[in-house]
């Protein structure tokens, strides 16, 4: 067993919460975190680069001269790739990026992502983050009195409209919802700060009702 220690928002250690890391992932696996992380980056991306090929653009499809006799090397028309103005000779298409794994692997790996965080003692327990408004402010002097600093990931139990909008004015600071996050977002900042209720969410099996 490993124990944590929570603040609360003033920075102060209140308590300390117990886990089972094997409950979290029994083992860490880099080649399915890199997996993970490779799709869910590829999902990212738009895939909508178009250029036009010789048949898409404007222009005559009349041959510029004669085939014979002129003393130039023979020609096609204007559209041809190798003219300035011509269509591109490999014409780039829409291309749809997306792909999914197992979902049981993706589970896995978001555990896995949480356990390499604890391992680097990266992952701050906080007891609740509420707000009553949104400000920026509130959520900033939080991070301060926790000495966070740089890249980070807040997780909140549940979605939090007020959490959100103070949390997304500070830069370099992302603002989800636990059963939202997933490998790459845990992963990719630098320190996660996680409130109490949000970390129970990783204290029971993987096959159990709640996961």
């Amino acid at each position: 067993m490993a124990t944590l220690p929570v603040y609360d928002k003033d920075g102060k250690e209140i308590e300390t919460i117990e886990y089972d890391p094997s409950v979290i992932a029994s083992k860490i696996t880099k080649q399915l975190l890199h997996d993970a992380v490779v799709m869910y980056r590829a999902n990212l991306r738009h895939g909508s680069a178009k250029t036009k090929n010789r048949g898409e653009v404007a222009g005559s499809k009349k041959k510029m001269y004669r085939q014979k006799g002129t003393g130039n090397a023979r020609a096609g028309h204007r559209r041809s790739g190798v003219r300035r103005g011509g269509g591109h000779i490999f014409a780039k298409v829409p291309h749809d990026w997306h792909y999914r794994l197992p979902r049981k692997a993706l589970k896995t790996a978001t555990r896995m992502a949480v356990a390499t965080k604890l391992q680097e003692s990266n992952i701050t327990i906080i007891d609740r983050i509420s707000l009553d408004k949104p400000k920026t402010k509130d959520v900033a002097t939080i991070l301060k009195n926790l000495n966070l600093q740089g890249t980070l990931l807040i997780t909140v139990e549940d979605y939090n409209v007020y959490v959100y909008k103070s949390g997304r004015n500070i830069e370099g600071v992302r603002v989800l919802p636990v059963n939202e996050i997933n490998a790459y977002e845990v992963l990719r900042p630098k320190r996660v700060l996680m409130t109490k209720n949000a970390f129970k969410y990783f204290l029971s099996p993987v096959d159990s009702k709640t996961e």
